[in-house]
C-alpha cells in the first residue's frame, strides 16, 4: 500500500448481519476493527485491509440493509470517494449491492436466494477527489446464510416396481429418493422417509434414511391382491420440517401355484363325416393364475381313444378352452363313435408348493354323423381310343363311378361337363361313351389326344357330383393317297434330270417313305425313262437314252407306307428341250405347251381370259395417252378454230387459283401493242436454276408481232430458241403456258427461269406491277 511513511492507516468498521433477524427494529452498533499493528521491536511491515466474510440471511425483508462501512484514514473526511465492483453490482445479478461513495457504507438492495447465489465476492476501491487511488483494491466477500425455504422433492411422482408373490420378508422392492435444495450442511436438508398409506397393512416397510422399500411379511398372494398402491412421504429438518409425497405402485408377479382343472368330468361332442380341419367342440378349464401368462395357459393331451390321430386339441389364448378339431376325415361307415381320455396342465411347470388338481382328467365322447358322400371315379383319368373318321355310334369306352354310401342304394347319372363336344355323347345311365358324329382327323387334335370331363351325380340329399377326366386317343388312319409334286417340268435333252417329290395329308406311319413307279398305262413310254429314289419323299426322273424334243406325258404311281398302303396315279408333263452351255432351254415353247397341256380346261380358260383383259387395258391406256398428246399439239399449233388465248390459265398468280381468272387482262394477248414498255435495264434476265455454269444466257424473245395471226410463228420461233439453248436441259420439256406480252414490267416469276437465290435479287420493281403485287413488294423489297 505504498511506503511506510506515506501510507495512511485504514479504519474498517464491520456490521454483522447475523443478529438482525432476532433484533427487528434495533440498529446494532457497528464494531470498529483496527488494522493489525506490528509488535515492539519488529520491523515495519506492509499494511493491508483485513476484512472477514460478511454473513447475511437469505430472504431478508428489511431493504435496504446496511452490511458494512469502509473508511480510509489517509485523507481527511470528505476527501475520499468509495466504490465497489463485481457480481451483484456491475455484473449479473445487477443492483444487489450499492455503496455510499462518501461514507463508504455498503447496502443490500434486494432479497437474496441462497439456492441461486450462496456468496458474492466484490472489489472495494478508495480514491481521492482527483481520481487517484489511495489504497489498493481489496476483496469483500458476502456469504448468504441458508433458511429452510425449500420443500424436499421426490425424483419421480410415481414409482413402479415388481415383486413375486410369496417373496420372503426383507426382499428388496425399490428405492424412492428425494432431494432438497437447501444447504446440505444444515438440518434444512436432512430428510426422513416413511409410508403413509396403508399404514396398517404391514406388508411393506421403508427405511427412513435411505428410502428403500422391502417386504415385511409372507402375505403376498397375487390371487388375493395383485397391485399395491402406496403413498410415500419425505420430510426435512430430520422429519420435523417441510414435507412432500409421492406414489408407489408395486405389482405382484404371478407364479404357477394354481393347477388348471376341467369344468366337467365328461364332454359330449359330434363330428361330421368326410371333413377335416373343422372344429368339433370345446373343453372348458379353470385356472386362478394370471390370464394370458404361461402359468395360466393350458396344454391338452389325448391319452387314449385316438390311435390313428384323427383329433387334435388346441388352446384358445383368450379363453384358455381346449378346441377339439379333426385332423383326418372320419368315415361313418367304418366307425361311428370315439371315446377320448384327455389331460390338462399348464405350459410352465407347476410350483412344488402348489396343491394337486382335483379334475386334471376328462372323458370326451364323440359321435360321428352320417353324411352323403360324393361318388368318385376309381381310375382318373381314364383313357380310350378311336380311329379318325369313325362313323357315328362307334363305342369308345364305358366310364363308370363308384358311390361310397353302401348303406343306402343310390343311383348315378352321367353327363358331359361341356356341351361343346358335339361329336361325343355319354349314356346317362350306363356311362357308355360313343361317337355322335364322324370323328374328326387326328391332325385337328393337339398331339392326337382329346380330353373331356365326365360328371357322375348321385341322388342324395344334397346331391353330390364327381368329375372324371376322359382322355381319348384319336388313332391315325391311312385315308389319303400321296400327291405328286410338281405336276410338270422341263429337262435338257442331253443328260438332264427332274427331281420329283410327294406329300401326304396323313401322319406317320401312314405317310413317307413314298414309293415312285410308272403306271401300267404308260408302259411303252416308261422304257425310255427311269425313276430312282433320292430319299423318303423325293425321286429322280432321268431319260434312259436320247429322247425326242417336245412334250412327254408320263403316268407316275406314288404310294405311301400305310397298312394297307394307298397310291395315286398322276400324269407328269415333261418338256424336253435343247439346252445351251449353261444348261438352260433355248426354246421355251415346248415347256409352255407342256404346262398348258397338263392344266384343266377351266384353268386354261381363266388364264386366257386374264391375258385378254390385260391386253385390252394396255391398249385402252395407250389410246388415251395418244389422244391427249394429239389434242395438246393441236391446240398449241392453232389447229382449233377458237382463239387459244381465251383459254389461258394463270398458274403463277396469288389470287383465287383456277377459279380466279382476273389476275391479268386477257386483252393484252389479243392486243400486243397495248403492253408495257420494255423492261428496265436493272432487271436481270431470267435464267433457270439448273442452268449449267459456263453456258451463255438465252436470247431474249423478239418483239411480239402486231397481228394475232403471227403468234403461231412467234411460238414456233420460241420453241426453236429453247431447243437450241444448251443451258436448258432437258430440251424437249420446255412448255410455254402463257405469254405476258412485250414491254412487260417484270420477267417471269417461274422458279424454272430463276438464276439467283431470293437474297440475291432486287424486288423493288414489284411496286411497279400494280396493287396486286404490293404485298410481295412489302415482304421482299428493301
Amino acid at each position: 500500500m505504498g511506503a511506510p511513511s506515506s501510507l495512511a492507516t485504514l479504519l474498517l468498521a464491520m456490521l454483522w448481519a447475523q443478529d438482525v433477524s432476532c433484533s427487528v427494529g434495533a440498529v446494532p452498533a457497528a464494531p470498529v476493527l483496527h488494522l493489525w499493528q506490528p509488535q515492539a521491536g519488529a520491523g515495519r511491515v506492509k499494511r493491508a485491509w483485513v476484512i472477514p466474510p460478511i454473513s447475511v440471511s437469505e430472504n431478508h425483508k428489511r431493504i435496504p440493509h446496511l452490511l458494512v462501512q469502509i473508511k480510509s484514514d489517509k485523507q481527511q473526511p470528505g476527501g475520499v470517494i468509495y466504490s465497489i465492483k463485481g457480481p451483484g453490482v456491475d455484473e449479473e445479478p445487477w443492483g444487489v449491492f450499492s455503496i455510499d461513495k462518501l461514507t463508504g457504507k455498503v447496502y443490500l438492495n434486494t432479497m437474496l436466494d441462497r439456492e441461486k447465489n450462496d456468496h458474492f465476492r466484490l472489489k472495494a476501491f478508495a480514491l481521492d477527489l482527483g481520481g487517484v487511488t489511495l489504497e489498493d483494491p481489496t476483496d469483500l466477500e458476502i456469504v448468504v446464510m441458508d433458511q429452510n425455504d425449500n420443500r424436499p422433492l421426490f425424483r419421480q411422482n410415481v414409482f413402479s416396481a415388481h415383486v413375486v408373490e410369496g417373496a420372503v420378508p426383507g426382499t428388496f422392492v425399490m428405492k424412492a429418493e428425494a432431494t432438497d435444495a437447501d444447504d446440505p450442511e444444515t438440518d434444512n436438508a436432512a430428510l426422513r422417509y416413511s409410508i403413509l398409506e396403508p399404514a396398517v397393512n404391514g406388508v411393506f416397510e421403508m427405511d427412513e434414511l435411505s428410502g428403500e422399500i422391502r417386504t415385511a411379511q409372507v402375505r403376498l398372494d397375487r390371487e388375493v391382491v395383485g397391485v399395491y398402491n402406496l403413498t410415500l412421504q419425505a420430510a426435512d429438518m430430520s422429519g420435523e420440517g417441510l414435507t412432500t409425497t409421492a406414489s408407489a405402485v408395486i405389482h405382484v408377479d404371478d407364479i404357477n401355484d394354481n393347477p388348471p382343472e376341467f369344468s366337467a368330468k365328461e364332454f359330449l361332442l359330434e363330428a361330421p363325416e368326410n371333413k377335416e380341419g373343422v372344429v368339433v367342440g370345446r373343453l372348458m378349464v379353470q385356472d386362478k393364475d394370471l390370464p394370458g401368462s404361461p402359468n395360466w395357459l393350458a396344454k391338452f393331451t389325448i391319452l387314449e381313444g385316438d390311435p390313428e390321430g384323427a383329433f387334435a386339441i388346441q388352446t384358445d389364448p383368450h379363453t384358455n378352452d381346449g378346441i377339439v378339431s379333426l385332423v383326418k376325415a372320419l368315415d361313418h361307415e367304418r366307425r361311428d363313435r370315439f371315446e377320448l381320455l384327455v389331460s390338462v396342465q399348464n405350459q410352465s411347470p407347476l410350483e412344488l408348493s402348489a396343491p394337486k388338481a382335483a379334475r386334471a382328467l376328462a372323458t370326451v365322447r364323440v359321435r360321428v354323423l352320417d353324411a352323403n358322400e360324393a361318388p368318385f371315379f376309381r381310375e382318373n383319368p381314364w383313357r380310350g381310343r378311336v380311329d379318325e373318321g369313325a362313323p357315328p355310334g362307334t363305342e369308345i369306352t364305358v366310364y363308370r363311378a363308384s358311390d361310397p354310401d353302401t348303406h343306402q342304394a343310390q343311383e348315378l347319372r352321367y353327363s358331359q361337363a361341356s356341351n361343346l363336344d358335339s361329336w361325343l355323347q355319354v349314356d346317362a345311365e350306363s356311362g357308355l361313351v360313343r361317337t355322335r358324329e364322324t370323328v374328326p382327323p387326328r391332325a385337328t387334335f393337339p398331339e392326337g389326344w382329346y380330353t373331356t370331363q365326365i360328371l357322375a351325380c348321385d341322388n342324395g340329399s344334397p346331391p353330390l357330383t364327381a368329375t372324371g377326366t376322359l382322355s381319348i386317343e384319336v388313332v391315325e388312319v391311312n385315308d389319303h393317297a400321296p400327291l405328286l409334286l410338281p405336276g410338270s417340268g422341263e429337262l435338257c435333252q442331253q443328260g438332264g434330270s427332274l427331281v420329283l417329290s410327294a406329300t401326304d395329308q396323313d401322319l406317320a406311319p401312314h405317310a413317307e417313305p413314298f414309293r415312285f413307279r410308272f403306271g401300267t398305262s404308260g408302259t411303252p413310254l416308261a422304257h425310255n425313262w427311269s425313276l430312282s429314289h433320292s430319299n423318303a419323299t423325293h425321286a429322280l426322273l432321268q431319260p434312259r437314252g436320247e429322247v425326242a424334243e417336245g412334250l412327254h406325258i408320263l403316268p407316275v404311281l406314288v404310294s405311301d407306307s400305310g397298312r394297307p398302303p394307298r397310291e395315286r396315279e398322276q400324269l407328269l408333263n415333261v418338256s424336253v428341250c435343247a439346252c445351251n452351255e449353261e444348261g438352260a432351254c433355248q426354246a421355251r415353247a415346248a415347256a409352255v405347251v407342256g404346262t398348258v397341256a397338263g392344266l384343266s380346261f377351266g384353268a386354261l380358260l381363266v388364264i386366257l381370259s386374264s391375258a385378254a383383259l390385260l391386253l385390252v387395258l394396255v391398249l385402252l391406256v395407250a389410246g388415251l395417252e395418244h389422244s391427249r398428246r394429239r389434242a395438246f399439239r393441236k391446240s398449241l399449233l392453232g389447229g382449233s378454230q377458237d382463239d387459244f388465248r381465251d383459254n389461258v390459265l394463270n398458274y403463277d398468280e396469288q389470287g383465287g387459283g383456277e377459279e380466279d381468272q382476273d389476275a391479268y387482262d386477257i386483252n393484252q394477248l389479243r392486243n400486243p401493242d397495248l403492253l408495257f414498255s420494255p423492261p428496265s435495264p436493272r432487271i436481270k434476265p431470267p435464267l433457270r436454276k439448273d442452268h449449267p455454269y459456263g453456258y451463255s444466257l438465252p436470247q431474249y424473245p423478239r418483239r411480239v408481232p402486231a397481228g394475232p395471226s403471227d403468234i403461231e410463228d412467234f411460238i414456233n420461233e420460241g420453241l426453236e430458241v429453247a431447243d437450241a439453248d444448251p443451258g436448258v436441259p432437258p430440251y424437249d420439256t420446255a412448255l410455254i403456258y402463257d405469254y405476258e406480252g412485250d414491254s412487260s414490267a417484270g420477267g417471269s416469276l417461274s422458279s424454272i427461269l430463276s438464276s439467283l437465290e431470293d437474297d440475291d435479287q432486287d424486288y423493288d420493281y414489284l411496286n411497279e406491277w400494280g396493287p396486286r403485287f404490293r404485298r410481295l413488294a412489302e415482304l421482299y423489297g428493301q
